[in-house]
């Protein structure tokens, strides 16, 4: 029998890794570009890119692990792929949102809208999964 590897979780996994390398990079160059090696030196533009780039990182983890958790227990591709477009266009909203003007931005509302959505949505799946068992094909 061959397990149920996560395959749809991998491609969002892979997509959004690119996106964080991306926000990466634009922190490094940032930071050279104004000469602040650590912390954000009192600069709001370097604050609003750290924090892009912070906020990608502390959802993109727990989102990601409960995609696979939920694929590799059966849930529908259907479901598993609505789920990371809406995680996926969910951080790019959010980062461009951010990243183009400090304070709330339609980018960063509706960006942390499909973030969450996405999150409570493979959260659900999860407890569901969790109390009946893993879902038949």
């Amino acid at each position: 029998m061959t397990p149920n590897l996560p395959d749809i979780a991998a491609l969002y996994a892979g997509l959004n890794a690119l996106l964080a390398i991306a926000l990466s990079i634009n922190v490094v160059m940032n930071r050279a570009r104004r000469k602040i090696d650590l912390g954000d030196g009192g600069n709001m533009d370097l604050l609003q890119v750290i924090r892009a780039h912070g906020n990608n990182a502390e959802y993109l983890p727990l989102a990601l692990l409960l995609l696979a958790l939920i694929e590799m227990t059966g849930a529908p591709p259907f479901a598993l792929h609505i789920i990371g477009i809406l995680l996926t266009l969910g951080r790019l909203l959010h980062a461009q949102g951010l990243l183009s003007k400090p304070g709330a931005s339609v980018g960063r509302v509706a960006g942390q809208s499909a973030t969450w959505l996405a999150l409570l949505a493979a959260a659900l799946f999860a407890l569901y999964i969790g109390v009946t068992g893993p879902m038949t094909g």
